[in-house]
């Protein structure tokens, strides 16, 4: 395994961090405003599938003795670093609103700029690609679908949940 891939990794890691930062800050500021927590019962499930993304990622690459192919690597490389940036516009554009949880501020008002414009859950878009596109990085192929197939069923459930929590909101 390719000492890059790891750092990659090591990226997503850290950026998942400062995620988790945010998100905690911005959920004792909802707190404080009266907001109400929806489909708490999945989080648990999210926060592991998401770490053994991360995880299966380094596993598949070592064990399997997954080779780095250029072809293949590069561009979900770019796949990655654009779904990070999609991901950081959604922060960005949610603001204090933003959050890993599902949270709801009485009186907030649904935000339909930025990328919210064009795609009702444009997180789950960057979710999907990463989820994708990082094992693909290094030809980890396998972690690539059993993510993919965890993440769709679990994101099937969440984007349920948001959207009833979203109708609070009108």
């Amino acid at each position: 395994m390719k000492r890059f891939y790891v750092l990659v990794i090591g990226a997503v890691a850290a950026e998942r961090v400062a995620e988790l930062v945010v998100s905690q800050r911005n959920l004792v500021w909802s707190r404080a405003q009266g907001g109400r927590e929806y489909g708490a019962r999945h989080y648990p499930a999210m926060v592991a599938l998401h770490t053994g993304l991360l995880a299966g990622c380094l596993a598949e690459a070592a064990l399997l003795r997954r080779r780095f192919v250029g072809w293949l690597g590069w561009p979900m490389l770019a796949v990655v670093a654009l779904a990070q940036g999609l991901r950081w516009w959604c922060i960005a554009t949610l603001g204090r609103q933003w959050n890993t949880r599902v949270v709801v501020v009485p009186g907030a008002q649904r935000v339909t700029g930025g990328p919210y414009r064009v795609v009702p859950h444009p997180n789950y878009v960057a979710v999907v690609a990463e989820g994708a596109a990082l094992p693909l990085v290094h030809s980890g192929w396998l972690t690539a679908l059993v993510f993919s197939v965890l993440d769709a069923a679990l994101l099937r459930r969440r984007i349920r949940v948001e959207n009833a929590a979203l109708e609070s909101l009108t």
